[in-house]
């Protein structure tokens, strides 16, 4: 089994600029995605895209075995991250002279993971031989009972309206999609890129495992977390 993994980060953050080199606990935020991918021994090549240099110039100082210097149509806000995933996967496969069988998409701005859960969503993947697998954390709030959406005109009503579930028992298990792993079946994505498909799985991640860096306040968060994780493991 030959095993890809990419790591897709763009230079062009709003909410915390230049977070994907941004120092996270003495290391620029990136690097913690490249150790989990290596420290997991999955992989056949490990390569990081971006349209930013000094992303790349941090991926290569982190041990990232292909840099792919990503289009700029791909690396706008509105630029839909499959394409610059499928993009990655083809560079690399040449870079690297791989025909992958599994895909495996990191998020740099999920540091919390560990190489277990890389793992654990690969082998979901490989057992069932499903077309893809996400990852995520059991939702706080229930479609059925307090999840609710606006409508058009302003009022609100429940996501998940006339269901006839009435006890919390009944009701099946929602996630928090946590945007941490992406893995997919590598012909199948090629065939038809997408998040979900009719038999897409998800392999669950505590929720302090979860936290996807999306503001300031995340950051720190993070940082926090990681910081005690270290400390831990250090004493």
């Amino acid at each position: 089994m030959i095993r890809l993994c990419t790591i897709c980060a763009r230079g062009g953050s709003k909410g915390v600029p230049g977070k994907n080199i941004a120092q996270m606990q003495g290391r620029p935020l990136i690097a913690w995605s490249i150790d989990q991918a290596r420290q997991s021994g999955l992989f056949s090549a490990i390569a990081v895209s971006s349209d930013s240099e000094g992303i790349l110039a941090a991926a290569a100082e982190a041990g990232a075995d292909h840099l792919i210097r990503r289009p700029a149509e791909m690396a706008t806000d509105i630029a839909p991250k499959v394409a610059a995933i499928r993009h990655a996967l083809e560079q690399a496969s040449l870079m690297a002279k791989l025909s992958p069988d599994v895909l495996v998409d990191l998020d740099a701005t999920s540091p919390l993971r560990l190489p277990e859960d890389i793992i654990g969503a690969v082998t979901l993947l490989e057992d069932t031989a499903c077309s893809n697998v996400i990852t995520g954390a059991t939702a706080r709030r229930s479609p059925y009972f307090n999840l609710v959406e606006e409508r058009p005109d302003g009022s609100v009503g429940l996501s998940k309206p006339g269901s006839g579930i009435v006890r919390r028992q009944d009701a099946p298990r929602a996630f928090d999609m946590n945007a941490s792993i992406y893995v997919w079946d590598v012909p199948r994505f090629l065939a038809a890129p997408a998040v979900f498909n009719d038999d897409t799985r998800l392999f669950e991640m505590p929720e302090e495992r979860s936290i996807d860096i999306d503001s300031a306040l995340d950051f720190e968060f993070v940082s926090y977390i990681l910081g005690k994780r270290l400390k831990g493991l250090s004493s």
